[in-house]
């Protein structure tokens, strides 16, 4: 009995432990959160809410596939993926977290990072993302993921999931020479078939990648949370190119790397036609830095060249025999504009597709909803895309180029302008020496009147020999391509185009482009912000050094808007003046 008795007091015991257990969990509960886990809790749902609004859904107008987007300016301009947008075509539906089907178009693409540049339709006033800066991402920074995975977002209100950077300076390697991911952030928010083109947000709701490539299970497209992102910051180099309508290349230094047993990073290969090889960069020389990046690994030198577009100058540092040598150096590209052309249009990407109404999925899985009906595209296209879009070759959209290029030429402000004279012009200047110096510019001849002796150039047949390697006569041409430029714009020139924006070192920012050939020699306009030309190069061999001339200290001249210190460099040889009078003659400009 007494040993019953004591069973029953243990059970007794028990019993009292597990009520007071229950009774202080319901207390508990009871209790009111903490204000500030309240307070971050309605600031997550604030960001995500305003961060939705800007998000796409994107769908092939045949029906066919789609998959995710974010619009990034008021006027309905929006990222994506190239093997996104490329299954649709020139023309695509996007659907908003506001419930309306918006026409969209596509504007510029960048195939070798994969992605896409479009513009949303029919209004100015699109809600739309900040652009954030990837650089400052860390391993263990929250951030979200938004967009239309498995195309299940047919109310166009995207998922969102949730995780942290897992990883940054990730490589992804291409296919075949397209879709290379360089350089991205690696997340283990959920990235699904779907969210290809959707944007990943920080923690305060600003764009710091594109998702694009998730990493699956071997059983089937499961994802396993292992995701990547192309950076935000290495689409904002592509912009000024994605804006011109082109398809646009990556770069290339035109060197292999490889590393030593010492772990040093060493040119194994070299092009002698390289922009590299001609400032110096020689095989077994030692790679230091490369766009201000400590060069540590072959792989930390590919994920700092995979960032930027063909045509992109940077800062390069080698080291040999213990001497250190900085240099500028410009890119090259990965392809030829033709074979670019080619793997672009040639080899379709494969859409997301779209799954059938009612379809079921694995089992237990609900039937998937009906999705909007949309037009085929064998379709004429909508006459609000054709509106906006003009087809030529090289080109994704040669609308926006026009465009761009319309937009450059409106605001800069040449000699000449506000009389609009075809006369001869004369600038007067002078040297570092402080001796007078004088140009005679006319139609299609150039005079020189300085200390050293005057000269005179003739437009004639052989145009691009005044360019070439050797040559000391490519100042006088080059001011007769700069009051071209000033005198009939693009109009004087063969096929120009609007390239996109560059960098201009030693100057900060970067520089409208307008590339405008002529008879066989390339000239690049770089334009500030402000429309002023801030040089002109003129490429007479893509492998040869271009002759520059630099335009500074803007100054008003007799009412106009003149550069009032003028570099040339060409030939090895730097010839600098100071322009302080300018003046037009009624005579013809032959």
């Amino acid at each position: 009995m007494k040993i019953h008795a004591m069973r029953c007091n243990g059970i007794d015991s028990v019993l009292r432990s597990l009520l007071l257990c229950l009774i202080v969990a319901s207390a508990a509960l009871a209790t009111e959160p903490p204000t500030e886990v309240l307070t971050a809790e309605s600031q997550r749902i604030a960001v995500m809410a305003k961060a939705s609004s800007s998000v796409l859904a994107i769908f092939d107008p045949a029906g066919q596939g789609g998959g995710s987007g974010v619009v990034i300016t008021a006027d309905g301009y929006a990222l994506s993926n190239f093997h996104v947008t490329h299954p649709c075509g020139n023309a695509m539906k996007c659907g908003m977290s506001d419930g309306r089907f918006y026409d969209a178009v596509i504007v510029g693409l960048d195939p070798t990072g994969d992605v896409a540049l479009i513009k949303l339709l029919g209004r100015d006033d699109f809600p739309h993302a900040e652009l954030g800066d990837s650089d400052r991402l860390h391993v263990g920074d929250w951030v979200f993921a938004m967009g239309n995975p498995f195309l299940l977002a047919t109310d166009f209100q995207p998922t969102v999931t949730s995780g942290i950077i897992s990883g940054v300076h990730r490589y992804q390697f291409p296919d075949g020479t397209l879709l290379e991911y360089a350089d991205c952030l690696q997340t283990d928010a959920s990235i699904n078939p779907g969210n290809s083109g959707g944007p990943l947000f920080n923690g305060q709701g600003q764009v710091v990648g594109i998702n694009g490539r998730c990493s699956f299970d071997k059983r089937g497209r499961v994802s396993v949370d292992v995701g990547y992102a192309v950076s935000i910051n290495q689409i904002k180099n592509f912009l000024g190119f994605l804006h011109s309508g082109r398809i646009v290349d990556h770069a290339t230094l035109g060197a292999q790397v490889t590393a030593d047993d010492q772990g040093r990073v060493l040119v194994s290969n070299i092009l002698e036609s390289s922009d590299a090889y001609r400032r110096g960069l020689r095989i077994d020389d030692e790679i230091t830095s490369f766009a201000g990046r400590p060069i540590t690994t072959p792989n930390g030198f590919k994920n700092a060249l995979g960032i930027f577009p063909k045509g992109w100058r940077v800062p390069l540092t080698y080291r040999r025999e213990n001497k250190t040598y900085p240099i500028y150096v410009r890119l090259t590209g990965v392809h030829g504009r033709e074979q670019l052309i080619e793997k672009t249009l040639g080899r379709p990407a494969q859409p997301m597709p779209l799954p059938k109404p009612g379809e079921k999925g694995r089992k237990g899985q609900p039937k998937l909803p009906q999705l909007p009906k949309m037009e085929p595209q064998k379709l004429p296209m909508p006459e609000v895309v054709k509106k906006v879009f003009a087809e030529k070759h090289g080109f994704a959209n040669y609308f926006f180029n026009k465009l761009e290029q319309d937009r450059v030429l409106k605001l800069w402000k040449p000699p000449g302008d506000a009389k609009g004279t075809r006369g001869v012009w004369t600038f007067v200047g002078r040297l570092q020496s402080g001796k007078e110096v004088s140009f005679r510019i006319a139609d299609s001849e150039v005079e020189l009147k300085a200390p050293a002796g005057d000269s005179k150039w003739m437009l004639g047949p052989k145009f691009a020999e005044a360019f070439l390697p050797g040559s000391n006569h490519g100042l006088l041409p080059a001011m007769f391509l700069y009051r071209l430029m000033a005198m009939d714009g693009t109009k004087g020139f063969n096929d120009a185009y609007y390239l996109g924006t560059l960098p201009l070192p030693p100057l900060d920012g970067l520089f409208d482009v307008v590339v405008a050939p002529y008879r066989g020699v390339e000239s690049w306009f770089y334009f500030d912000s402000h429309g002023r030309l801030a040089a002109v190069e003129i490429y007479a061999d893509e492998h040869s050094d271009p002759w520059d001339v630099h335009f500074s200290q803007y100054r008003d001249v007799d009412g106009h808007d003149l550069p009032g210190h003028v570099v040339v460099y060409g030939n090895g040889s730097v010839f600098e003046f100071d322009f302080d009078q300018f003046r037009f003659s009624d005579e013809a400009g032959k």
